[in-house]
């Protein structure tokens, strides 16, 4: 109990510390902001601003990437509301009722709630992260590198075949990271690879290049196509028009509840798609459980409040396996690891023990910042309302040209700049195709933590491949990679297995 104190203590100290607050409020007003405008995304708004943390703490710089992220959930309702268009992906489903309660005219009832939610999403979240990380990340510093390449396998595993579209690109999309990973100097015998003889190579792709231009500018291109008269809206929300009635708040506890529950079972297993999945799951749930599913999509506040605080719950339960094992959840976690290993910091199960102030002081910026967003939200409204009026022809160039010069500012390289261009066209064309390209990034990042691990495991035991399965732990993570492909495969399989009708005739 003495320990458990002391930890709250020190996350409160460390978040309130004024620096430390400085960046949290800067990160969720900007998070906020992006999540109002649809078409930006807090993809392109933590890529975009990573660079002007890098010259500042490792706490503060991920109290702010992480501000930005929660903050753009929060901004992300206001545009579903009002405008039908999703702010950020994982707010997509509020659309469904949320724009129907607006038509009805209480849209402010849909947006006070849905920031209730969020904000009891985000503090049960919280609660299940000071739970479960301290206990998570000891037992994560009794594996051995075995353990730690499996683990990353069942990363790369999920990542691939649970995410958007299908599994084979999944597949090409983790395998394409794998080998960006390989690019630059072998860090076991100090050879330089596949560079094509360009030096800027030798240190390997850039981290900041590959996420501003994969999940980044290849984001805003991609919105670059939406149409200006979508951008108008009717009906004027006033603070008075924010109070929900006492049937709306009765109706809202449980759907609160069962979405953070959702949430914070997505956000703790890797690759199992974010907040997105969260909110849908969480939607479902609800209307399989309601005594009137015919009210959904037309206005049911269920609707709006369980994903709420589905997607939120997911956004703060993720950094529980990205922080303790070192394993991202979703490409934002990626970008989190990416922050650490630019600072100097290895993730995994050390940083709790070896970083406390970072790792408690970003718990306890969680909660301060959720606090902050609370209040800010609902007086500013009216402004959120007034940005989701400025022309996507101003956005446009205005964050491309922030990119450049954020790319450009880290190194002062023209190679990183173009690699941005090139990568941001890749990104650009998987798009079009229907498929993410966030397990590139996934797949560059735990690539050479799988090789060092893998090479690691080689050394220790001589080139014995049996140890992966001979460990327990190991032998659990492969089994349930195994698994996860066969569920994947399975309805295939079975459509084969059917017999084909016989031709007429």
């Amino acid at each position: 109990m003495t320990a458990f104190l002391q930890n709250i203590d020190l996350a409160l100290s460390t978040a309130l510390a004024f620096d430390n607050l400085v960046y949290c409020m800067l990160g969720v007003t900007l998070g906020m902001i992006v999540g109002v405008l649809p078409g930006i995304g807090h993809f392109a708004a933590i890529t975009m601003l990573m660079p002007l943390t890098f010259h500042a703490p490792p706490t503060a710089s991920l109290v702010m990437l992480a501000g930005i992220y929660y903050g753009a959930q929060y901004g992300g309702s206001v545009a579903s509301i009002l405008l039908n268009l999703p702010g950020t992906a994982s707010t997509a489903v509020t659309c469904l009722d949320g724009y129907p309660m607006a038509q009805q005219g209480r849209a402010g009832v849909a947006l006070f709630m849905t920031t209730f939610a969020s904000f009891l999403g985000s503090i049960l979240a919280i609660v299940a992260l000071v739970a479960l990380a301290p206990p998570l990340a000891a037992v994560g510093l009794k594996f051995i590198s075995a353990d730690y390449f499996s683990m990353m396998v069942l990363g790369l595993v999920a990542t691939a075949i649970l995410v958007k579209g299908s599994p084979l690109l999944g597949v090409a999309s983790v395998v394409i990271g794998l080998m960006l990973g390989l690019v630059g100097t072998d860090v076991n015998t100090g050879m330089i690879r596949f560079t094509f003889g360009i030096p800027q190579l030798f240190d390997g792709v850039s981290i900041v290049a590959l996420a501003m231009a994969l999940l980044g500018l290849s984001e805003v291109i991609s919105s670059a196509g939406l149409k200006e008269e979508h951008v108008k809206m009717g009906q004027r929300v006033t603070l008075r028009s924010l109070m929900p009635t006492a049937a709306d708040l009765r109706q809202s506890w449980w759907p609160i509840l069962r979405g953070s529950l959702v949430g914070i079972g997505v956000g703790v297993l890797p690759g199992a798609g974010g907040g997105s999945m969260a909110s849908f799951m969480a939607y479902a749930v609800e209307k399989r459980i309601s005594r009137t599913p015919h009210r959904f999509g037309q206005g049911a506040i269920e609707g709006i409040t369980g994903p709420e605080a589905a997607n939120n719950a997911t956004a703060q339960a993720a950094f529980i396996p990205t922080l303790t094992l070192g394993i991202p959840g979703d490409a934002v976690m990626a970008l989190m690891l990416g922050a650490l290993l630019i600072h100097g910091i290895q993730p995994g199960p050390r940083v709790v023990t070896e970083n406390p102030e970072l790792f408690w002081g970003l718990v306890g910026s969680f909660f301060v910042g959720n606090v902050l967003l609370l209040i800010l939200n609902i007086p500013l409204i009216q402004i959120w309302v007034k940005i989701l009026q400025i022309p996507y022809r101003f956005l446009f160039p205005s964050v491309v040209t922030l990119i450049a010069v954020g790319v450009y500012s880290i190194s002062h390289s023209y190679v990183d700049v173009l690699s941005v261009a090139l990568f941001a066209l890749v990104g650009y064309i998987m798009v079009l195709i229907g498929f993410e390209p966030a397990p590139i990034l996934l797949g560059y990042i735990l690539g050479p933590l799988l090789e060092e691990n893998f090479r690691r495991t080689m050394m220790l035991t001589g080139g014995d491949l049996l140890v992966f399965v001979e460990r327990p732990v190991s032998a659990a993570f492969l089994g349930v990679s195994l698994l996860i492909v066969l569920w994947t495969l399975l309805p295939a399989l079975k459509a084969r297995s059917k017999p084909q009708p016989e031709a007429a005739g």
